[in-house]
């Protein structure tokens, strides 16, 4: 067998070299390409009517975002995207699904729960990815000095701010028992207090309903009552009245705990009214949450111990 001279080597490699490049930009390109449509997708969903529809979607559309981030793992909008994919599925067809099952199957809507649990962590662990590319250490900084962490953070990263304080709120909303968990409330809070330093307006005034959740918490852990509800007028002022978001956040976080059942009753029914059409790219999660709403108002006796066997027309 003859072996090529030096200089037929040379030629070889000026014809194969450039066509491996473009081979490997081809398919950069092709996965940027893919990574950009699925980040855009989000928006496809949230405008959906049909919640079957997109919880036997979402799976697939999740793991491909993940396979993608495997050959490109700082493309920044992928990141973002599998983020807010993660927590998105999470809150709707996971933990929704944990507080349907509590009062027919309790050991069922454990399971679930810590499965949502997990995929609000996994949302959140993409997010800190995306904020580490600029920031190396940030997610170290914001668990121990979280009120310094995000002052060199601008308006452009208000949806990964937003979103990464919003998947590991979560986590932590399920894991009340867990003490390492806890400990990360300070961050969840830096995070969405930096969210409405930089646009308080940012998606209709999520941020807010978030801060809901967090000042509902007993003072010795930094909450206020008087603050939740002042977050939830910001809310539904944003939104235009359009969300039922804040209704059900506000009367599950606050007139739960405070033992008012007429404030429990007034916002589930006016979650309800809320019609899902009225605003677009609210659809699919007012589907969502009025299924909440409902299945709250179902376990009112079972919430409100002082809730009247039949409540007269005055009572309400």
């Amino acid at each position: 067998m003859r072996l090529p001279t030096k200089g037929q080597k040379q030629l070889l490699a000026l014809v194969v070299l450039p066509a491996l490049v473009a081979g490997c930009s081809l398919r950069s390109m092709a996965i940027n390409t893919v990574a950009d449509s699925l980040a855009a997708a989000g928006d496809v969903y949230a405008s959906d009517e049909d919640p079957e529809l997109v919880r036997q979607a979402l799976p697939f559309a999740l793991k491909t975002m993940e396979s993608l981030l495997a050959e490109q793992p700082e493309n920044r909008k992928l990141l973002l995207a599998t983020c807010r994919g993660f927590a998105q599925y999470s809150y709707a067809f996971v933990d929704t699904h944990a507080d349907s099952l509590e009062s027919v199957d309790y050991r069922a809507s454990l399971v679930e729960r810590e499965r949502a649990l997990k995929l609000y962590l996994r949302a959140r662990n993409y997010c800190l990815r995306s904020l580490e590319l600029d920031s190396p250490g940030i997610g170290r900084e914001l668990e121990v000095a979280p009120e310094t962490a995000l002052a060199d953070f601008g308006v452009d990263d208000v949806p990964l701010l937003y979103w990464t304080g919003a998947a590991w709120g979560g986590a932590i909303s399920l894991g009340k028992d867990r003490p390492e968990l806890m400990a990360d409330l300070p961050a969840v809070r830096a995070l969405m207090e930096r969210t409405l330093e930089l646009d308080p307006d940012f998606d209709l005034g999520a941020a807010h309903s978030v801060m809901i959740v967090l000042e509902a918490l007993p003072e010795a852990m930094g909450g206020s009552r008087e603050r939740a509800r002042e977050h939830f007028e910001q809310a539904v002022a944003l939104s235009r009245g359009m969300s039922a978001g804040p209704y059900v956040t506000l009367a599950k976080q606050v007139s739960v705990p405070a033992q008012d059942w007429r404030e429990f009753q007034r916002l589930l029914e006016q979650a309800l009214e809320i019609d899902p059409d009225a605003e677009p790219s609210l659809r699919l999660v007012n589907i969502i949450t009025q299924e909440r709403a409902r299945t709250l108002l179902g376990e009112v006796e079972e919430l409100f111990l002082d809730y009247p066997e039949e409540p007269t027309e005055e009572d309400q």
